[in-house]
């Protein structure tokens, strides 16, 4: 990875608030703060060379402003911006990938407690091979909340658990790891399932959980952690952990497909309802 943070700007309020929180995260990882905003003019070519000027001037003005901003919030912090054309999507992928991440606002859904992402934020998301932070304008994470991981103990997922546990660490919080499950369908649809095998399967799942933590708690001893493996459906256990947490941490499995870049159901959900920033750190 490399040494800064990135962060989407657009005039929002939305990217407002992803800004500020981006400036306390390169604060606390001791990086600079690059702030860049996408000009779309293969999407939108301006009609008249004015037109275009004025966008630039605009874009400009807006980048100066923030950054004055920012730099009277935190005098110390090393700013830079820049403007970039092209596909959103593809630009701020481009973007996060010569970053140690990239953090974009997300739209909210008025009084419920979730937000939504719009199509360039899900579309960089999908794109992009480092973690992509979601922040709402609203949002009112505790800051001295606890981070929380969504994992699945059956596959590998080292990038997720190095993101969580070093955010932790850093923010001198606990860490919780959830893992959800559910029985086989062929004993869901049982009459009764024998409490006694319910047992014996809860526990193979946690210890499916310990072992893939134990490295990770070993490398970060001053790291309290919680590990968590409910039965339920995986986005809504997550999302029930992280009622009072200030950062929550899911993954994406990078894959192909012929039908464009996805992000998966579960990181789909979390990050469409939950109220605080989101992180989804892509993997293998």
């Amino acid at each position: 990875m490399t040494d800064h943070v990135a962060v989407g700007l657009d005039g929002s309020a939305e990217s407002d608030a992803a800004a500020r929180w981006a400036a306390g995260e390169a604060l606390l990882l001791g990086v600079p703060l690059e702030i860049v905003h996408v000009e779309e003019w293969l999407e939108h070519p301006p009609h008249t060379a004015s037109t275009g000027e004025i966008t630039r001037r605009w874009a400009d003005a807006l980048l100066e402003e923030t950054a004055g901003a920012l730099h009277a919030l935190h005098p110390g912090l090393e700013i830079a911006t820049r403007r970039l054309g092209g596909l959103p999507t593809e630009a701020l992928a481009r973007a996060a990938d010569t970053a140690s991440m990239l953090v974009l606002g997300s739209r909210g859904l008025g009084g419920m407690a979730g937000f939504v992402m719009g199509s360039v934020a899900s579309g960089t998301v999908a794109r992009a091979r480092h973690p992509v932070v979601l922040v709402r304008a609203s949002a009112d994470a505790p800051t001295d909340g606890a981070v929380v991981a969504g994992v699945d103990a059956r596959r590998p997922c080292a990038e997720l658990l190095a993101f969580a546990f070093d955010e932790a660490s850093r923010r001198g919080r606990h860490l919780r790891v959830v893992h959800a499950w559910t029985p086989p369908p062929v004993l869901g649809y049982a009459p009764g399932l024998d409490p006694a095998l319910l047992l014996e399967m809860s526990r193979a799942v946690a210890v499916a959980l310990d072992d893939m933590v134990a490295p990770w708690c070993e490398k970060y001893p001053t790291v309290e952690v919680d590990r968590s493996t409910p039965v339920g459906q995986a986005a809504v256990r997550v999302l029930e952990a992280a009622h009072d947490s200030s950062l929550v941490v899911i993954g994406r499995r990078i894959r192909a497909s012929s039908f464009g870049a996805h992000i998966g159901s579960v990181a789909h959900a979390v990050a469409h309802h939950c109220a605080v920033p989101v992180a989804v750190v892509a993997h293998d």
